[in-house]
């Protein structure tokens, strides 16, 4: 078994403090949390991380949320630190969860800032990663202020904006694209009342990618949770008001975390009140969509096939198409839905032999050669998922022309240049 590949980093503060580590969001380098460094390292051993590919950091693609904080705790492991307080930002803070989730012993207190328990769709995820693929990652960069930033913050610093769009622009793509699948993948919402260590959640008041109510949920979900609503921020809130999120991780780590080495986990410091607005969740306040209804694990071979194939077929066609589908059928159709999603997706699509993308090639022939139109649609969506770029899809459809006949082509093509447009088109 190979050894886990470990993370750039860096550190500030004094060598012997206790450890507070800090994640980036995605996108971003370390230096997203350069404002909060000189308060933060007068009384913690700051350790702040790049992403794979971001930063100049080695192009070595994570799948998986999980495999993200496998590199983080090995190299917190090559660094001797086992015990942490964590913020992290976006991904960064879907990294602290699962650390606090699966590593409870190493986490001593946490701060998730513009963080969700799940982030938007797993398709629109997907679809992010279609569109770097094709365009590169311009388009995205060229997005990135309207999405992090207030639209008056923006306008009146403009340095921070290039270099916002910059920091998106350098990052490599392969890596950047193995983020949006870990977050596409990343849904804690039936977890959340595992997390035991005490948690900040902090979000901006006009954050349109991980909004308030994503925050109140973890909140409601997490039993030693509290809110802090930042006025006049957007998604990036440590850049875009970094004295208030300073104050925030100041009073948070210092009346929450106690490590073994360090009594009162730090050097005792009279932080201020913040501005923003602390709420703690109401009792018996409703949470909304944390799937308490999981069923008991099924073991019949039956079940494990539908429940891995259920999985595949949305990673492949989407859960807008699974979810279709499913909405569609009745009782004369439902045991066909089960059939596909049992056999298909859980007993072929799974096997070894050959990967997603030469199902995918496999498939895209069959399809247009035997002239099933509406399904060569969603098939050319689920090959741009699965790595083939248009180029490729263009040379299959070419090859299937030579041996099944133009006119099977020529339609063909027409499907896959709507799907392609459709799907490839860079985000407004």
């Amino acid at each position: 078994m190979s050894e886990t590949k470990t993370l750039q980093y860096r550190t500030d503060g004094p060598e012997d403090g206790p450890v507070l580590v800090l994640g980036p969001s995605l996108g971003t380098t370390w230096h997203m949390w350069d404002r909060q460094i000189p308060e933060l390292s007068r009384h913690w051993r700051v350790l702040r991380f790049d992403l794979p590919g971001h930063g100049g950091a080695p192009a070595h693609p994570a799948p998986s949320v999980a495999e993200l904080a496998a590199r983080l705790l090995a190299t917190l492991d090559q660094l001797g630190v086992e015990r942490f307080g964590y913020a992290g930002c976006s991904i960064g803070g879907a990294i602290g969860a699962e650390l606090a989730l699966r590593h409870p012993h190493r986490v001593g207190s946490l701060a998730l800032v513009a963080a969700s328990p799940r982030f938007g769709t797993a398709d629109s995820f997907r679809q992010r990663g279609v569109v770097v693929r094709t365009n590169g990652l311009d388009p995205i960069a060229r997005a990135t202020p309207e999405r992090w930033f207030t639209p008056g913050f923006a306008a009146a610093q403009p340095a921070i904006v290039e270099w916002a769009v910059q920091m998106v622009r350098t990052t490599d793509p392969g890596c950047y694209i193995a983020a949006c699948e870990a977050l596409a993948a990343f849904d804690i919402r039936a977890e959340l009342s595992r997390i035991g260590v005490p948690t900040l959640v902090v979000v901006g008041a006009d954050d349109q990618v991980t909004p308030a109510a994503d925050a109140r949920v973890l909140v409601a979900g997490i039993a030693d949770a509290r809110l802090a609503l930042v006025p006049g921020a957007s998604h990036l809130t440590p850049v875009e008001q970094p004295m208030a999120v300073t104050d925030l991780l100041v009073r948070h780590f210092s009346s929450s975390w106690q490590s073994p080495d360090h009594p009162t986990g730090m050097t005792a410091i009279p932080a201020p009140p913040p501005k923003p607005v602390l709420s703690p969740m109401p009792p018996g306040a409703e949470v909304v969509g944390l799937g308490h209804n999981v069923p008991e694990p099924l073991l019949d071979a039956r079940a494990d096939a539908y429940d891995q194939g259920i999985k595949v077929r949305r990673e492949v066609l989407g859960d807008a198409h699974v979810d279709r589908a499913q909405s569609l059928a009745d009782e004369f159709t439902g045991d066909f839905q089960d059939f596909i999603t049992r056999y298909a997706w859980g007993e072929v699509w799974t096997r070894p032999g050959i990967d997603r993308r030469i199902r995918s090639v496999v498939t895209l022939t069959a399809l247009a050669a035997r002239g099933h139109l509406d399904e060569l649609a969603f098939h050319t969506r689920a090959a741009l998922r699965n790595g083939l770029t248009p180029t490729e899809i263009k040379e299959v459809l070419l090859h299937t022309g030579v041996y099944c006949g133009v006119p099977t082509a020529n339609s063909a093509f027409a499907v896959a240049q709507r799907i392609i447009r459709e799907e490839t088109s860079p985000e407004a």
